[in-house]
């Protein structure tokens, strides 16, 4: 089955939190992106709400409920004790954790699996009682071990951060090295029953060799990539090329 697309709407959520108005709107994006293709909406609701606000979630939860029932909610962050209480009230069917820092832009490095194994433990378990699949981000440095490490604390899959790979957008002949690194990641997760979703810095470009080098990936999430196209495009038009990139036909 070709990769899902879930659309991460906090680039949206970014533009709008720009003025005191509704526009643009979280929830009629997301309806779109939905209508033409995609099969879940992302959100990282960070402490500080610099994009996705806590008030969007309930928002976004009714969207999928009310609209399209067979899409998937996919809430990521850093498991503070307010993160899993905005997880309880939402219930996403899935939670992305990053091991985040409050002040980062963005996330840029996947879980250090042995130092945080026993916390990691916990709050995948306290996830999984809540009907959430779990996803760990993860380097995708070709660590086997670390990789047998999320499937020890309990989760469902790991994300693969892919934002070297994304860097390579001006310097093609570094990518290969990085996207088969990637791929070896991937192949040690799949091989123990892990399932592998991707995401960062995610492109109609590149998207096209990351599946060819990884058949059996499940999701990839992208926001700023697709929202900047949807600048361009629209928004149907935007997700519609993105779905074929993940080799969807639409």
């Amino acid at each position: 089955m070709p990769a899902k697309l879930s659309v991460n709407l906090n680039a949206i959520a970014m533009l709008r939190n720009r003025r005191d108005l509704p526009w643009p709107s979280v929830e009629t994006l997301g309806r779109i992106a939905l209508a033409s293709g995609a099969s879940g909406l992302t959100v990282h609701p960070r402490p500080d709400q610099r994009h996705i606000r806590f008030s969007d979630l309930p928002v976004i939860r009714n969207l999928i409920d009310d609209e399209f029932p067979k899409a998937e909610f996919n809430i990521e962050g850093y498991p503070t004790e307010e993160f899993l209480e905005l997880c309880a009230g939402a219930a996403p069917e899935q939670v992305t954790l990053v091991p985040d820092d409050p002040s980062q832009a963005t996330s840029d490095h996947g879980w250090d699996f042995r130092k945080h194994k026993a916390f990691l433990t916990d709050v995948v378990a306290r996830l999984k009682k809540m009907g959430c699949r779990v996803s760990l981000f993860a380097d995708g440095d070709g660590d086997a071990e670390a990789v047998k490490i999320a499937k020890v604390v309990g989760a469902d899959r790991i994300e693969l951060y892919t934002g070297p790979y994304g860097g390579c957008y001006d310097a093609p002949e570094r990518a290969a090295p990085i996207l088969e690194a990637l791929g070896k990641t991937a192949d040690a997760a799949l091989a123990i029953g892990l399932d592998v979703n991707a995401g960062h810095d995610l492109t109609v470009a590149n998207l096209p060799d990351l599946v060819k080098r990884i058949p059996d990936l499940a999701e990839v999430s992208i926001g700023h990539g697709l929202t900047a196209d949807a600048l361009e495009y629209g928004m149907a038009e935007t997700v519609r090329r993105f779905c074929r990139a993940c080799g969807q036909k639409v």
